[in-house]
């Protein structure tokens, strides 16, 4: 790697500056974590709230737009925005209306509302399959969509690519070591080894992919069209036709999770660049932050399910649930689909978002560093390597948690919230031109702090 190194000893001190800092200025967050660690393991409500930046969490009180107030008073730009659930800002007038008088008219009756119709029809319009089915998360959407797959197909195995990320679902915790496929680091009680049920291959890998579904035994692959979860790594040219025809030709089924590559327009990815998946999943964002998500089917796979599943056994079959298509998310998806996550917020959002990169990168080039940034739509990431990775495999390697734990509590205690597991800065609709250059001043004396 060419460029300057960062100097260990002085990160170090760097960060210790920093967490001082975070604790004096966040006495009640730390209270409340005291507090909190009597009825909560280690103080949180979900586990992985420990990965923040600072000693603890900082506690929330609300959020408006782009902006999140904590219970110290502190307010935040926050480009962290739920990673990705929350992208569209939080509360938007846009969707609001429509969420708070649902509430007021009852949430969860089990039964279907006018409002899901018009979301199955909007859905299609966007993505361009046929047909649609509703979940409360994207976890839920992928490993329905994992079960449709092997039910149809007959087949034992499921594909995804090293380092990926489909929420938490058991098959998508494994990882590669010396070519075979292993538990991932961090898998929590595993209901079985996943060599039993996944095969694993590099993203980019056209050969390892075609070596992997010629037996035919793998239900579908299961991929983001562009990988997200261990930063952005985009397909090269031409690797996204060779897995839509070697899953056709070999019978497998092709599953394109949208979760975060929604970032890339209206329609996700998918939409923005005419891809033809069997099923596909998108979660988090569709609802304005309320919990629920989607899963897709075109039109030969609907059928193969049609045949399959009678209505006697509809209610046992491991899919679905008693709040999946509540009428509450019903109504947060139409209104954030109509109203929020619109072309015309998708085109602002993108122009901020390479506003954003191009500061970073010009901080990048005043110091000479051998660091790089990826976009994808209105998702932008800063990079500590020279290159721009291919697989997981290579991001994984990237990785410095010493470095992102200090650029990330620099930015935290100077009123910037950035997404805790990796470098990632998302543009929502309320985020404004003077909060990006604010980021960009901010990232220049974080890393100058490191260099002068």
């Amino acid at each position: 790697m060419n460029g300057k190194q960062v100097n260990r000893d002085r990160l170090r001190r760097l960060l210790s500056e920093e967490l001082e800092r975070f604790e004096r200025d966040h006495p009640k967050s730390r209270t409340l974590f005291e507090r909190a660690k009597a009825s909560m393991i280690d103080g949180v409500p979900m586990n992985w709230m420990v990965k923040w930046a600072g000693s603890f969490p900082v506690f929330a009180t609300e959020g408006s737009g782009a902006y999140i107030h904590d219970v110290d008073g502190h307010r935040y730009i926050d480009f962290c925005l739920g990673d990705t659930g929350s992208m569209t800002g939080h509360a938007p007038e846009g969707a609001m209306p429509a969420i708070v008088d649902r509430v007021r008219r009852g949430v969860t009756f089990m039964l279907p509302t006018e409002d899901a119709v018009w979301v199955g029809e909007e859905l299609s319009r966007r993505f361009g399959l046929p047909y649609w089915q509703v979940a409360v998360s994207a976890t839920d959407a992928n490993r329905f969509a994992l079960r449709l797959a092997r039910h149809i197909t007959k087949r034992k195995y499921v594909l995804v690519f090293n380092y990926c990320y489909h929420g938490t679902v058991d098959e998508s915790f494994a990882t590669l070591k010396d070519g075979r496929t292993v538990s991932r680091y961090g898998n929590i009680g595993p209901q079985t080894d996943p060599a039993g049920t996944t095969k694993v291959v590099e993203f980019n890998d056209i050969a390892a992919l075609e070596e992997a579904l010629a037996p035919g035994d793998v239900a579908c692959v299961l991929a983001e069209p562009v990988m997200t979860n261990i930063g952005i790594i985009h397909p090269e040219p031409g690797y996204l036709d060779a897995l839509r025809e070697i899953t056709r030709r070999t019978g497998t089924l092709l599953i394109y999770d949208e979760t975060h590559t929604m970032s890339a327009g209206p329609g996700g990815y998918t939409g923005a660049h005419g891809l033809k998946p069997d099923m596909l999943t998108v979660g988090k964002a569709i609802g304005s932050g309320i919990p629920t998500a989607v899963y897709g089917f075109s039109e030969e796979v609907a059928r193969r399910i049609r045949g399959s599943i009678d209505k006697e056994g509809a209610d046992v079959g491991g899919i679905g649930g008693t709040l999946a298509g509540n009428a509450l998310s019903m109504a947060a998806m139409r209104a954030t689909l109509e109203h929020v996550l619109t072309r015309e917020s998708f085109d602002r959002n993108i122009a901020l978002a390479a506003r954003f990169a191009e500061g970073v990168e010009s901080v990048i080039r005043e110091y000479g560093l051998p660091w790089i940034v990826k976009s994808l739509g209105c998702r932008t990431e800063y990079w500590f390597r020279d290159t721009p990775p291919k697989n997981g495999g290579e991001a994984a390697a990237a990785v410095d948690y010493e470095l992102d734990r200090y650029m990330h509590l620099a930015a935290l205690n100077r009123g910037i919230l950035m997404t805790p597991f990796h470098n990632m800065a998302l543009i929502s609709f309320k985020t404004a031109p003077e909060d990006i250059d604010y980021h960009t001043t901010i990232f220049r004396e974080s890393v100058a702090a490191l260099f002068e």
